[in-house]
């Protein structure tokens, strides 16, 4: 049975609903933000589910996945922070930026910090040269936008999600 309809089948209908029936192929891009919701990337399955559901091939979705920054086929840090690096940040000094954050936790671009929170990467326009360097950071079902940053700014932040998902683990257990 496919998955996805199995684990949101309100969700999946609630999206489906958005288009008509013969346009299901234009639901792709909100069933894949569902599907990697949870485990914060697209697994093999789902992109098979979602190709089943719009009727499209699974090569179809894939190349979705592969073209947009948003999307993942593989896992990573339960938080993605994605620093822009395109020539207007680099010149307000976002390299500089993402080679210090880097070093600083112990990793280097594309890894994920040792306690599996955190992967930081490099992309292209985030749409806010102005306020660089930046970064944007998705994880737990959303996207949030960070600006006009220093790296003690970044690692503050990191430590203040860090307490908060302890803080998280110690109230379930």
């Amino acid at each position: 049975m496919n998955q996805l309809l199995r684990n949101y089948p309100e969700e999946v209908q609630r999206i489906l609903a958005k288009y008509p029936a013969d346009r299901k192929r234009s639901a792709i891009m909100p069933l894949l933000y569902l599907a990697q919701r949870k485990e914060n990337y697209v697994a093999r399955q789902a992109l098979n589910d979602i190709a089943e559901i719009c009727e499209v091939s699974s090569t179809d979705v894939a190349s979705i996945v592969g073209f947009y920054t948003l999307y993942y086929d593989q896992p990573a840090g339960r938080y993605r922070m994605q620093v822009c690096t395109d020539m207007p940040c680099a010149l307000r000094g976002a390299e500089k930026f993402l080679h210090e954050l880097c070093e600083r936790v112990g990793i280097k671009e594309g890894e994920t910090t040792p306690d599996g929170l955190f992967t930081i990467e490099a992309v292209k326009c985030l749409a806010a040269c102005h306020r660089a360097p930046m970064f944007q950071v998705q994880g737990d079902g959303g996207i949030a936008f960070h600006e006009n940053q220093t790296v003690e700014i970044a690692l503050a932040w990191m430590d203040e999600v860090r307490a908060r998902v302890k803080a998280e683990k110690e109230a379930a257990a």
